[in-house]
This record gives structure tokens, sequence and C-alpha cells, in this order.
């Protein structure tokens, strides 16, 4: 079984304190590279959110480069050519997606073509709005 996991798992496996790190780390813990991607722009996410936390909670660029190895160590990357991107957004206009939103449509999107089983995500809300394709393989983890 193939999965996917979206930016608001991969966050919290990283942050001790935060109210979904126990269940996105055992979620990310099971992953292995042959069965689980992630989008390649959930790097720069993972990274953008985890050196601008809040205090403590900040890490450095090295340590955000440590997450990122961490991930890479576990995941395989998915990204959508041109193309695909212009098809993604023309869909998702289709279905009224609007705002930032479209960065979770770009993310399923990369999901599809990983042709995950499952896709980890806390942001069911939004994927949701994606299509049934899309909300049958949701899952919070």
């Amino acid at each position: 079984m193939k999965a996917f996991f979206d930016t608001s798992v991969l966050v919290p496996v990283f942050v001790d304190e935060h109210p979904h790190h126990t269940a996105s780390f055992a979620a990310f813990l099971h992953a292995e590279k042959k069965h689980a991607s992630c989008g390649a722009h959930s790097l720069a996410e993972v990274y953008s959110t985890v050196t601008r936390l809040p205090g403590k909670h900040r890490a450095s660029a090295s340590e955000g480069m440590l997450f990122l190895a961490n991930i890479a160590a576990r995941l395989s990357f998915v990204s959508l050519n041109g193309d695909e991107y212009w098809r993604a957004i023309e869909q998702s206009a289709e279905l009224e997606v609007v705002g930032g939103t479209i960065y979770d449509a770009l993310l399923a999107h990369c999901a599809l073509k990983a042709k995950a089983d499952i896709i980890y995500t806390w942001n069911l809300g939004h994927f949701r709005q994606l299509g049934p394709e899309v909300a049958k393989r949701l899952r919070i983890p």
C-alpha cells in the first residue's frame, strides 16, 4: 500500500509539543521510501515552518536541514511538471477551489501521480474539496 504525506503531517513529526506529534511521528516511522512519498514542495513548507516557529520551538537552519534529511531518508519526492501544474490548477478552478487550498490541491495531484492509496493529512476539510478520487484516500495518522 502506497502512502503520501501532506505537510500538515510532516511538521508535527519534528515538533515534540505539537498536538499531532505522536500520531504523525508513528505514521512517519512506519514509512519506507519504496512505498511512501511527499510533494517536493513540502520540503520548502516544512523548512519554512520549523524555522519560523515561535520561541523555543524554532529550529535553526541547520536543524531544519536535519529534519529534511530525515524526510529524505523515509520518503520519495513527487513533483509536477508544467503541464501537470496547469491541469491541477484548471481542475481545481472547476471545483471552485480558491485561495491557499490550491497548495493542498497541488499536493493531492502529487499524491495521485504517485498512485498513493492513502493520503495522510490533518487538513481533511481542504482535501475533501478536491473530489472523490482524493477524498477516498484521505486518512489522519
